[in-house]
């Protein structure tokens, strides 16, 4: 008797302390984005890496993570999402190590491009096997909400991280922190994570995956050189490119018996709302929160580690949501809870187009944050949760791909409004934005660049209030008839 209940216990703990394993390859691929920040500098004047070079190192993973993610939660369905996770960790871990030691620019962004690659099927994999793990909805529900955390803590303590490492060691060692999360991944992994995989998928559909990749990497670099440069040649030309696979992608997914990503998905209501809603969210706190850390270094002077601490709060009061939010969702009904969330996140965001002060910035951020674990923890669970366990893999890569989406979509958008109120204030003043801001000039200009710069970050805050609100209202109503968690 006393030997059956320890096996009970056991076998109820299993689960959850496999989470702690999935959790913490969660954070460090998080870590990882944020912790490399600060080693830019450091890491392009080591190698002599030019301009062009800088930013493929930049880029090229976050590319690669966009462009692959569908395929990886795809492919982590068909051969087994715990092999795939366990096959990328150790491609991770190791290719960490050789971008760590690497002599010349072309072996980093050759690393960073292969990191990318692995970092693709973390995210998916992990989340998938979440709803393996956790079956019923109410603890899947908490299960996710620890897992969101992680990804959050991740980026609180990377800046942190990156600076305490720089200050002591090479640019290298940025790379090498996820290392031992990957071994401790690699090691438990095979006993605690349960397998599973589709046994009547087919192969993957080879030229499903190049026109994938075509759509996205297009698409995201015609968005990054919008928010750089503006509309041109290289951003109007990645955008229609990206459109136009992007509509042939979606053409042969719905002839094939077995297509890489099943489109027939957005005609359920519930999953195209909230995977719609989750890219606009991405889109308007994450390109909020870029031009937040900005203001703090450009307007206020603030180191970039000084600025991460001032974030802090924000990424706290995240963290604690994300805790709290599964089990108001037993109580309260998603079609109330992720509007009051948004609530939050609205006022947050109209305090900030009022602001001047770095004080009311970072409260603004940190009561904008709560908002974000009601969507993105409900969210995810809903989009998981509508589809057949077989395509938990794809559904859970296609709400990250959305957010990498909505990132980049918001860099390009709100930038844009940033340069053109900047310019409509500066009246015709010559200099780089961000060469008069950092005190490039005389003062009276400066002074004026700094006013037209926060002028810029309060019109997008109060653009980004406003579209908020009414895809609160919105979900209100698209999401009303929807029960609280273990309801029906």
């Amino acid at each position: 008797m006393t030997v059956d209940g320890s096996a009970k216990l056991v076998d109820t703990r299993r689960p959850w302390i496999a989470l702690g394993v999935l959790g913490l390859a969660a954070l460090l691929v998080s870590l990882h984005a944020f912790v490399l920040l600060l080693a830019v500098p450091a890491m392009t004047e080591a190698l002599g890496a030019s301009s062009t070079q800088q930013l493929w190192i930049l880029d090229v993973y976050g590319f690669m993570v966009a462009g692959l993610m569908i395929t990886m939660g795809n492919l982590g369905d068909r051969i087994g999402r715990r092999r795939l996770l366990l096959i990328a960790a150790a491609v991770f871990g190791l290719t960490s190590i050789v971008a760590a030691y690497s002599v010349s620019p072309g072996m980093l962004i050759g690393a960073r491009a292969v990191l990318g690659i692995a970092g693709a099927a973390i995210a998916p994999c992990t989340l998938s096997l979440i709803s393996t793990l956790f079956p019923d909805e109410r603890q899947r529900a908490t299960a996710l909400g620890v897992w969101a955390g992680c990804f959050t803590v991740g980026a609180v303590v990377g800046p942190i991280a990156g600076g305490v490492l720089l200050s002591h060691f090479w640019w290298g060692s940025a790379f090498l922190i996820g290392v031992p999360a990957m071994v401790v991944l690699l090691a438990v992994g095979p006993v605690l994570l349960p397998e599973y995989r589709n046994e009547q998928a087919g192969r993957i559909d080879v030229p499903s995956v190049l026109l994938s990749l075509a759509a996205i990497l297009p698409a995201i670099q015609g968005l990054k050189q919008l928010a750089a440069h503006g509309l041109g040649a290289q951003s109007i030309g990645g955008l229609v490119i990206g459109t136009a696979f992007g509509w042939i992608f979606v053409r042969r997914q719905l002839g094939l018996s077995d297509p890489l990503l099943d489109v027939r998905l957005f005609t359920h209501r519930t999953f195209s709302v909230t995977v719609g809603s989750m890219l606009l969210y991405s889109m308007l706190s994450s390109g909020v929160m870029v031009f937040v850390a900005q203001y703090f270094q450009l307007v206020h002077g603030m180191t970039p580690l000084a600025a991460g601490l001032a974030l802090i709060p924000g990424m706290l009061t995240s963290t604690i949501a994300f805790q709290l939010v599964p089990r108001l969702a037993r109580r309260i009904r998603p079609g109330i809870l992720i509007p009051a969330g948004l609530a939050f996140t609205v006022a947050g965001m109209g305090l900030m187009s009022q602001s001047t002060s770095t004080t009311a910035f970072v409260i603004a951020f940190a009561v904008q944050r709560i908002g974000t674990a009601p969507l993105i923890m409900l969210g995810t669970n809903l989009v998981i949760g509508s589809v057949p366990p077989e395509k938990a893999g794809s559904s859970a890569a296609l709400t990250q791909t959305s957010n990498e989406l909505g990132y980049a979509l918001g860099i390009a958008v709100l930038g844009s409004v940033v340069a053109i109120t900047y310019r409509s204030l500066m009246d015709g003043q010559s200099g780089s934005m961000e060469q008069i801001l950092t005190g490039g000039g005389p003062q009276v200009v400066v002074a004026a660049a700094r006013h037209a710069f926060t002028t810029g970050v309060q019109v997008i805050a109060g653009i980004a209030a406003l579209a908020l609100a009414v895809i609160g209202l919105v979900l209100v109503r698209l999401l009303r008839t929807l029960p609280a968690l273990g309801r029906e």
